[in-house]
């Protein structure tokens, strides 16, 4: 699911709000999960899943085109991991298929 397509079900979901509304709504969430993410914070939202930012150390890599050895800087990255209530929701119906 994209960003527009969680906007129309939570609005079809929510008649009684605006869907620009709506709009604004899910992108202060998004910028708040970024902020806190960029902060080095852990986001939880239960049910669902907790975002963290894991740190990769600097690297000698390998080009996978030509085999050259390739010098690959430190970075973080983001990392997902689901919630116990939604892997259960999603096994049930993948397996009820």
């Amino acid at each position: 699911m994209i960003k527009s397509e969680l906007i129309q079900h939570i609005s079809i979901a929510n008649p009684h709000l605006y869907q620009r509304d709506v709009e604004r709504i899910v992108n202060v969430v998004f910028d708040e999960i970024i902020s806190a993410l960029a902060r080095g914070d852990r986001v939880e939202l239960r049910g669902f899943g907790a975002f963290t930012v894991k740190h990769r150390a600097a690297r000698h890599g390998r080009n996978p085109r030509t085999g050259q050895p390739v010098f690959v800087e430190e970075k973080f990255v983001p990392f997902f991991k689901s919630g116990k209530e939604m892997r259960e929701r999603l096994n049930r119906n993948y397996l009820s298929q």
